[in-house]
């Protein structure tokens, strides 16, 4: 029985791991020049995009819609349906952007920010429902794990776009 579960234990982690490198390889399959591509794409906005002053907008237009539902405040929502459109753009700037170590403009068009016209907005929704299966479907069949284990962006990228792959060395013990 014990060999059982250990064997699913590990049958588990190794199909966790393996949807995270396909994802991994599919989506930064030169990690180095899409990093530099997508910091290139954030200095050359953050010239003219003011993230705090864009956020403060956004949520000066949603005054008074705050606790609405997302999808009936802000056009083409796709992933967050049912979430307040509050609660939204926090998840944008926390949940996301912080994550990742990027602006808005890495995925959203600030005069349309319903366009679709950035591979990268797709990319996050395709991540975003991976970390949701790994949190509601595997982890909960991890034997003596924490109860309230979760993932999210900030689980693997670190505050970067590319997901680490690797640890840093380990610092030297003194």
């Amino acid at each position: 029985m014990y060999s059982v579960m250990k064997k699913k234990q590990r049958i588990i982690s190794l199909i966790v791991i393996s949807v995270f490198v396909m994802l991994s390889l599919v989506v930064f399959s030169t990690p180095s020049a899409l990093k530099n591509k997508a910091q290139a794409e954030n200095l050359s906005a953050g010239d003219d995009f003011n993230q705090t002053e864009a956020l403060a907008k956004l949520r000066e237009s949603i005054k008074g819609k705050e606790k609405e539902p997302a999808e009936t405040v802000f056009k083409n929502i796709q992933t967050f349906k049912g979430r307040p459109a509050a609660q939204l753009l926090a998840i944008m700037e926390l949940g996301y952007s912080r994550s990742l170590g990027v602006t808005c403009t890495h995925c959203h068009t600030p005069e349309d920010w319903s366009s679709e016209s950035k591979n990268q907005k797709q990319v996050a929704r395709d991540m975003a429902a991976m970390t949701q299966n790994i949190n509601t479907q595997l982890l909960k069949n991890i034997k003596n794990i924490n109860e309230k284990a979760v993932i999210n962006c900030t689980t693997c990228h670190r505050g970067q776009v590319t997901p680490a792959l690797n640890l840093p060395p380990p610092s030297p013990k003194s």
